[in-house]
């Protein structure tokens, strides 16, 4: 998601050559100056608090008004700088222990107010209001903190460096949990509130000296259009975002200190499987009591460690709604652990080495992570119970799992050059061995990575890695691997240009045959892929129907390594933003595939629409109609997927979700499946803290198993239910009480519970 909208929508772009690295490390001089690191914000001044401050949402102490008044003169989105339509002033203060904010907005129709009791981090679709802080000034990285007018907690680590990676374009992290307190409360004139961020919930450089750090205030009010004010303007000519913020000085003789924190957990699980189906009975395990303990410490005022031992990684969330059905390579799945969401940050880099989902059951863990200057580093190891492994290919994935346990480590070291560039080295490591005759498993990734600044809108990004693996015997055998040490390359260089009305970039991306990433996700290998790509934006008048229209056009091309080919794409696109926070995508593609030695010409249309018709009510549709292959029986095919829902919530509790996913796949003798995903969520916040939860995930296959060589069920289905209570005061501060299970029903038997587990957790944060 994209908390803020003002800078446009933008692709992955991926490629390198070793070449231009080379390049790429003389240019950053001329990068830095190119670069200005002045700010065009306001120079804003902290003034210490002489008075205590209750965080109640009322801005009624005296204390306040020895504030620095600041207001949010500007309206950055959809209209372009323009002064703000509405009056939001924010205030500032600090003692020795918190940074406090306080806010009034106004709104001359307090009735249309869109703000629900909601779990943290799930209010953004509504009013809100908030900051955000650069501590070290480096116009890189920021923490924003944010607050609806019931007082929901809302907060994200935002850092622009990570904003090209590959499989994403958001450089916003909300996954990142602070400790906090905040209250709001709607008034007869808009809705005001306050917060308090401990010092120790931030990191900046040590001292006992004023400091200055960037900050800005940002409000988002949406009703026909969703309005974004802020203190500063915002260029659309600079491809960054907290390179812009004001700055403030003042916190003479404040420290964020040596944070300790422990966080016990206590989880008791009783489950029941059927390891056979259908025959097998179902079997009651015993009931498993789990003790666990994540330690946080700040070894200094810029450095974390951080340890678990035993860690509870159940998994509260479910993931999201997935077709699996005629799928080429393997599907990727965001991480939600908080041990390995901790400053993830800084493993970001093009190639995604690092997917701590790989991760399965570790038994213990350790971190450190930490900026210092010009240096953000961080290492993490973890010994893990199982060892899953995506086997790659250049025209299909697998998943694999090992019977025995491994080490996983991984190191990071990012150097900033110049106002907006950097610098960095990866490293990752896992090993495990079978015993006897089996053989040991081991993978080693290391390797170089750079973004260069070229100006206000131009960047180049590089990565060059190297892998050695060996397998054991039994994934030689099993997945047709190549026997003893593999050692291979992986290559990538990107050029961007992303200005206010022209998005441009070129990428060639060079995976060598036997390259492997098992710590991380890279689900396709032996390919050579180049990519062109030009897009041209227009914005409307201040007061027209519609707020921006892009039209864009690419060209891609992958081969093996050996030079045979595997894809040709052409893609004509269009993007339409409207009123009512309504989004049109529509893209047409030609593409040609040559899988298994078969070549196919593809021609389809795919996008996705959405609208919010009222301020509780959202709906969406996607698409994909044309043709596509058949990936079991390697033929052609034509499908159609269709992937409609809605987002309703009626009152400030009750929010409901309702998913569905439609696709059939036709070939020449008739249709081959049709395949159906349900998702209901019902969700009742009772307060602030606590709310109850339904979901249930519905799975339907139907086959025309006449037009398979091999015997298929001509039916499918699966129903995933779970059921939870939660209790939450703080992001570790938690209880949990749930239940879910499982029922499958196919051909060979009527429908069948799989599994039902029970489950209690406990979570405590102690500050000692």
């Amino acid at each position: 998601m994209r908390v803020f909208d003002s800078i446009p929508a933008r692709r992955p772009a991926r490629g390198t050559a070793l070449r231009c690295f080379a390049f790429a490390l003389l240019a950053s001089p001329l990068a830095a100056l190119a670069e200005s690191a002045e700010s065009p914000g306001l120079q804003l001044r902290a003034f210490r608090a002489t008075a205590p401050i209750r965080v109640d949402g009322l801005l009624d102490e005296a204390i306040w008004q020895e504030a620095e008044v600041v207001a949010l003169a500007y309206e950055t989105a959809p209209g372009e700088n323009r002064p703000a339509p509405i009056a939001t002033t924010c205030r500032l203060l600090y003692d020795s222990e918190r940074l406090y904010v306080g806010c009034n907005a106004a709104d001359p129709h307090p009735e249309e107010i869109r703000a629900r009791f909601t779990d943290r981090d799930q209010a953004y679709d509504g009013d809100f209001v908030g900051v955000r802080l650069d501590p070290f000034l480096d116009r890189r990285r920021s923490f924003e903190f944010y607050v609806n007018p019931l007082g929901v907690q809302m907060d994200l680590f935002r850092d622009d460096l990570a904003a090209e990676r590959q499989g994403g374009d958001d450089s916003e992290d909300i996954s990142w949990d602070a400790l906090w307190d905040s209250a709001g409360r709607i008034t007869a004139g808009g809705f005001e509130v306050e917060l308090a961020i401990p010092f120790s919930s931030l990191r900046f450089p040590p001292g006992s000296a004023a400091q200055t750090w960037g900050i800005g205030f940002s409000r988002v009010r949406p009703r026909r259009d969703r309005l974004e004010l802020a203190s500063e303007p915002f260029d659309r000519n600079r491809n960054c975002s907290v390179c812009q913020l004001s700055t403030i000085a003042g916190f003479a003789g404040v420290t964020p200190g040596r944070h300790l924190e422990l966080d016990p957990t206590l989880t008791i699980q009783r489950a029941e499987r059927r390891a056979e189906v259908p025959d097998g009975p179902l079997e009651a395990g015993e009931v498993d009591v789990e003790a666990g303990l994540t330690a946080t410490w700040g070894v200094t005022p810029d450095i974390i460690l951080s340890g678990t031992v035993n860690p509870d990684f159940s998994q509260v969330e479910a993931d999201a709604l997935e077709l699996d059905v005629n799928q080429q390579f393997a599907i990727f799945y965001p991480e939600r652990r908080p041990f390995f969401l901790e400053g993830a940050d800084i493993f970001t880099t093009p190639f995604q080495v690092v997917f701590t989902r790989n991760v399965a059951d570790p038994d213990w863990g350790a971190k450190v992570t930490g900026k210092r200057g010009a240096s953000a580093f961080g290492a993490f190891v973890a010994e893990d119970a199982r060892t899953s492994l995506l086997i790659p290919g250049s025209q299909r994935s697998a998943l694999a799992e090992l019977p025995f346990a491994s080490t996983n480590a991984v190191a990071r070291y990012r150097r900033d050059l110049g106002v907006n560039s950097a610098l960095g080295v990866v490293a990752t490591s896992r090993e495990g061995s079978a015993g006897g005759a089996g053989g040991d498993y081991s993978n080693q990734v290391a390797g170089l990575d750079g973004l260069f600044r070229l100006g206000a809108v131009d960047s180049l990004r590089v990565q060059a890695l190297g892998s050695r693996t060996e397998y054991p015997d039994e994934i030689v055998h099993d997945y047709d691997q190549p026997a003893g040490a593999l050692s291979d390359h992986a290559l990538y260089v990107s050029y961007n240009h992303d200005s206010r009305n022209w998005r441009l970039s070129a990428a060639y991306e060079d995976i060598g045959r036997d390259f492997r990433a098992d710590l991380g996700f890279l689900p396709q290998v032996d390919r050579r892929y180049g990519k062109a790509l030009a897009e041209r934006t227009w914005w409307a008048a201040p007061e027209a129907h519609w707020i921006r229209f892009s039209l864009g056009v690419d060209s891609a091309r992958t081969d093996d390594q050996a030079g045979d080919p595997l894809e040709r794409l052409n893609e004509l696109w269009f993007i339409f933003r409207g009123r009512r926070e309504s989004t049109i995508f529509t893209q047409v593609a030609d593409r040609e595939r040559t899988i298994g030695g078969r070549t196919f010409d593809e021609l389809y249309v795919e996008g996705q629409a959405e609208i919010r018709p009222s301020g509780a009510l959202e709906l969406h549709l996607g698409w994909n109609i044309g043709d596509d292959v058949d990936l079991e029986e390697l033929r052609p095919a034509e499908q159609v997927t269709l992937s409609p829902g809605l987002s309703w919530s009626p009152g400030r509790h009750l929010r409901a979700e309702l998913e569905h996913r439609y696709q059939r796949l036709t070939i020449d003798e008739g249709w081959l499946f049709t395949a159906q995903l349900t998702e209901l969520r019902l969700v009742w916040q009772f307060n602030l803290r606590s709310f109850a939860r339904v979901i249930l995930q519905h799975r339907d296959l139907a086959r025309d198993a006449d037009l398979y060589s091999t015997p298929v069920d001509e039916t499918s289905r699966r129903l995933f239910s779970q059921l939870l209570y939660s209790y939450r005061i703080n992001p570790q501060t938690v209880f949990y009480l749930g239940y879910s299970d499982t029922e499958l029903e196919t051909d060979r038997f009527d429908t069948l519970p799989t599994d039902r587990t029970l489950f209690v957790k406990l979570g405590y944060a102690w500050l000692p």
